[in-house]
């Protein structure tokens, strides 16, 4: 009898042992998905683009972007030329990409230099809300390829885009940004270009530089942006200018329209970066759209 009481005992123990655990493994497993799951911060910008300088976003999942840029001539061509907008206009058509919203490919074709180009663009970390993560990191590669004839071709007697990698360029950059509230958004990128050829011997084949973009959203589907890059290393005896731009967008549904103003007439990274030719105190910019319009797929 005595030891039909110890085990009736040890069960009601061993019984009382479980419930108590059960109780506790929910609470357990709360805990460590709220320490595992960090609400990631959207809209840092709201599409992939400031006004040329690439953004830290890339496209949605499954979503297809395609993109229309157009820049104009510069202001101070005068009111014969309309300010530029006469002629002498430079439109890049482009279809973006993301399988997963984070991976994201892109190819594209300006009509200035008669440029291709593509690129892979890839987030490597996303910004937080509670801080765990305090700043985005996009990884940008691009390739260009120029299909222009070379003017000079008979007067040289020899064709400089003879050997098919002289038409080539490419530009790396790291994007890294930050939401700080509704309304500021900032991100700076250190960027590499380099040119397989050279228009002159003395002309270096690599340059480098930094960019710094900012958005400022002052309504629900209205914001200024701001971008400005500036090359580090003396790469060329020939007269270029960092380029630098003011802007406002507008977002309205699925499209994304932003216009702006810019020193740039190149649009991709290795024409705007290094071979931006007209400067901002003379009246050498010239007015610019990008329409952005998103497909889910």
């Amino acid at each position: 009898m005595r030891n039909l009481k110890y085990i009736l005992l040890s069960f009601a123990f061993v019984a009382a042992a479980q419930q108590l655990h059960a109780q506790d493994d929910p609470m357990k497993i709360l805990e460590e998905a709220s320490k595992k799951e960090h609400t990631t911060t959207i809209a840092t910008f709201k599409t992939t683009r400031i006004i040329n300088m690439h953004t830290l976003e890339v496209c949605g999942k499954r979503s297809l972007d395609f993109r229309i840029s157009h820049r104009f001539g510069p202001f101070n061509s005068g009111s014969y030329n309309l300010w530029g907008l006469d002629g002498g206009a430079n439109i890049r058509l482009g279809l973006e990409y993301s399988p997963n919203g984070r991976l994201m490919f892109g190819i594209g074709r300006s009509s200035y230099e008669k440029m291709m180009d593509g690129f892979l663009k890839y987030r490597l970390t996303r910004q937080t809300e509670d801080g765990h993560t305090p700043i985005s990191i996009t990884l940008f590669s691009g390739m260009y390829y120029t299909l222009l004839k070379d003017g000079n071709k008979e007067a040289n007697g020899y064709d400089k885009y003879e050997n098919k990698t002289s038409r080539m360029s490419f530009a790396h950059e790291v994007i890294v940004g930050r939401k700080f509230n509704e309304k500021i958004s900032v991100q700076i990128a250190p960027y590499f270009v380099h040119y397989n050829l050279v228009d002159r011997i003395t002309d270096k084949n690599d340059v480098y530089g930094a960019q710094a973009g900012l958005r400022y959203k002052f309504s629900r589907s209205m914001a200024l942006t701001l971008e400005y890059a500036y090359n580090i290393n003396d790469y060329t005896k020939t007269t270029y200018y960092n380029s630098f731009g003011v802007g406002f967008e507008i977002e309205t549904g699925g499209h994304v329209f932003q216009m702006h103003v810019t020193n740039s007439f190149g649009i991709t990274e290795n024409q705007f970066l290094a071979h931006t030719d007209t400067k901002w105190d003379n009246a050498g910019i010239r007015i610019g759209f990008n329409v952005s319009r998103v497909f889910g797929l």
